[in-house]
C-alpha cells in the first residue's frame, strides 16, 4: 500500500508539471488541434506521412531553397540574388545610375517598371508560365507576389513529402532560370519565344539536368506514338516519376 500510495504521489507531481505552463482563460472552450497540419486536421495519411517521411513543421527558408544538390552552382546562386532582389533588372540599374531613368521598363512590353517582383510574378508574359507549369505538374495553386514567399508557396505546395517538396524545388529554380534568360534573349538578342515553348524548353531542360546529375533511368516496354516527344510527371508519396515518351518507347526516371 506504501509503494502504491508513492506511485500515485509521483504521478501526481508529474501531471503537475506538464501542466505549470499551460494557462486557463474563462469563457473560452478548449479545441483539439493537429500541430503537423491544422488546416487539414488529423488524419491516418498525416500520421503515415509524419512517421515515414519527417516533421512537416521543419521547412526550410526561402533562402536554404536557393540550393538544391541536383541544379548547378550558377542557378543556385542567380536564385539567391533573386530572392535578395539583386538581380541587374532595369529598376536596380536605374537606381544606381547604371541606364537612364527612363530605360526602366519591361522588355515584355507590357508597360510597367521592370522590377524583380514584376519580372517573375506580375508580368502577363513572363508570369503566366507559373500556371503553365502548375498545370503540367498536376497541381493548383496561386501567385503571391513576394518572390520569396512564392518560392515557399510552390515549394510547399504538394504537402509533406519530401520527394515532391525537393522536385517542386528544383522546378522553381528551373522555372525562374528559364524567365531570367527569356528575359536576357528579348533584351540582348533581340529574340522572343513564346511562353507555350518555354514550357517546352523546362521540360527539356529539366531532363537534362537530371540526366548531368546521373539520375538513373529504366526503359520500359510500353509502345507509344505520339507526335511529339512527351514529358509527363507522376507525384506519389515517397518518390517522383517522371515519364519520358519519344520515339514510341517510354523511359521512366525514378527520383528518390
Amino acid at each position: 500500500m506504501k509503494n502504491e500510495s508513492k506511485n500515485r504521489k509521483v504521478k501526481l507531481e508529474e501531471c503537475r508539471a506538464l501542466l505549470l505552463d499551460i494557462s486557463l482563460v474563462p469563457n473560452v472552450s478548449d479545441i483539439r488541434e493537429w500541430i503537423p497540419d491544422p488546416a487539414v486536421g488529423y488524419s491516418v495519411r498525416g500520421v503515415y506521412d509524419l512517421l515515414t517521411i519527417g516533421d512537416a513543421s521543419q521547412m526550410d527558408t526561402p533562402l536554404e531553397l536557393v540550393w538544391h544538390h541536383q541544379v548547378s552552382l550558377k542557378v543556385s546562386v542567380f536564385a539567391w540574388r533573386l530572392i535578395q532582389d539583386r538581380l541587374p533588372t532595369k529598376a536596380n540599374l536605374a537606381i544606381r545610375g547604371v541606364t537612364p531613368a527612363d530605360d526602366i521598363f519591361c522588355d515584355s512590353g507590357c508597360g510597367h517598371v521592370e522590377t524583380a517582383a514584376h519580372l517573375f510574378l506580375l508580368c502577363p508574359t513572363f508570369a503566366s508560365l507559373w500556371q503553365q507549369v502548375r498545370d503540367w505538374i498536376g497541381f493548383l495553386g496561386v501567385d503571391c507576389n513576394i518572390i520569396a514567399d512564392h518560392l515557399e508557396q510552390f515549394t510547399h505546395m504538394s504537402g509533406v513529402g519530401k520527394a515532391k517538396r525537393s522536385f517542386l524545388q528544383f522546378i522553381w529554380l528551373l522555372c525562374s532560370w528559364v524567365i531570367w534568360n527569356e528575359r536576357n534573349n528579348r533584351l540582348f538578342n533581340n529574340s522572343v519565344t513564346i511562353v507555350p515553348h518555354l514550357l517546352d524548353k523546362i521540360k527539356l531542360l529539366s531532363l537534362g539536368w537530371l540526366k548531368a546529375k546521373k539520375v538513373m533511368f529504366v526503359c520500359g516496354t510500353q509502345s507509344v506514338t505520339p507526335q511529339f516527344p512527351v514529358l509527363k510527371i507522376s507525384l506519389n508519396k515517397s518518390y517522383i516519376r517522371v515519364f519520358i515518351i519519344k520515339e514510341c518507347h517510354i523511359s521512366s526516371l525514378k527520383i528518390a
